[in-house]
């Protein structure tokens, strides 16, 4: 019987100390989850507007005849100048449209002159080269491919001189200013709001001919190319979802 009860008396003393030497353990630290790094989410909608430099590189395609001499546009100049545009860029795809206008000075005269039968010299000054384009471009992230293509003009100022270089009055059968462009790039969003690309565009006017004097008339026509490679940077105004975001 004494067996049974300091049994029963030891039994009952552990049970108790149990909550109390677990009440003496220290708690378990609480330790707060890292938290994830934003992943950037790249938006090309918006407007944007910026500067470009590069080269233009001229082809004549002249039909004067070999009595015509001199004449000499295929040399490359320096131009820069500034664009403006918007894009699109469809939800849950990475397929971008847009239309940009684009305005690039050139640095120096690309005609050093025909000579035509009778004393009179033509020169052909083209001075910058306008377009408006639409352009469709697919993303990879910061990343945009694109191609466009549009209406171009011309900056030219004509001159006719004859004997003695006096200026003579002249005109042309149709205009020679206005004309298309084709091209295209790549564009990378480096940091919010700002982008850089580069990009070539080849540009093709009309064909005209010298309709006075009548001198001129049996000496053919000619026409102008523009091959440009440009790059540029740009700063992008969102909708306001264009640019670089953080998405968690």
């Amino acid at each position: 019987m004494k067996k049974l009860l300091l049994g029963a008396v030891g039994l009952l003393a552990c049970s108790l100390s149990g909550p109390v030497f677990a009440a003496d353990m220290a708690a378990r630290p609480y330790t707060k989850a890292p938290m994830m790094a934003p992943s950037p989410v790249y938006n090309w909608t918006g407007f944007y507007i910026g500067g470009h430099i590069g080269g233009a590189f001229s082809r004549d395609n002249n039909n004067f005849g070999a009595t015509v001499t001199g004449g000499n546009n295929n040399d490359g100049r320096f131009l820069g100048g500034v664009q403006v545009g918007a894009d699109y860029q469809f939800a849950n795809t990475s397929w971008v449209v847009g239309i940009e206008a684009q305005y690039s000075w050139l640095d120096r005269n690309n005609n050093s002159g025909f000579v035509f039968p009778g004393g009179f010299t033509s020169f052909n000054d083209r001075r910058a080269l306008g377009s408006v384009t639409g352009r469709v471009g697919y993303a990879w992230g910061p990343a945009l491919v694109y191609g466009k293509g549009g209406y171009a003009y011309a900056d030219t100022r004509d001159q006719l001189l004859g004997v003695a270089g006096a200026p003579v009055a002249f005109g042309f059968d149709r205009g020679h200013r206005d004309g298309y462009t084709v091209g295209g790039g790549v564009e990378y969003m480096f940091a919010p709001s700002w982008s850089a690309k580069a990009e070539y565009m080849y540009y093709r006017f009309d064909s005209s001919r010298f309709v006075t004097p009548l001198a001129l008339a049996p000496f053919g026509s000619f026409r102008d190319e523009e091959h440009t490679f440009k790059v540029g940077l740009n700063y992008r105004f969102g909708w306001p979802l264009g640019g670089i975001a953080a998405r968690f």
